[in-house]
């Protein structure tokens, strides 16, 4: 599935970015625990963060979530 909001946060990761989305009761947000690299910040401030609330937690729902459960060891 290609669109805007995709495209976004795929270009974001691409810089190195580190947010992780955080989906709790379907209230989407983000996290930025460890930092950006300057392009990936730059990108996000001048691309993401600029967009209205609902835009921008569309961006936030194609980033890695803090959720996922795919990087944990296998039982």
């Amino acid at each position: 599935m290609e669109n805007a909001s995709k495209e976004l946060a795929d270009e974001y990761r691409r810089l190195g970015g580190r947010r992780v989305a955080v989906i709790d009761d379907n209230i989407g947000s983000s996290r930025d625990w460890d930092g950006d690299p300057p392009e990936a910040e730059a990108f996000w401030n001048a691309k993401i963060a600029s967009l209205s609330d609902r835009d921008r937690r569309d961006v936030e729902t194609f980033l890695p979530s803090l959720n996922d459960e795919s990087d944990e060891p296998a039982n």
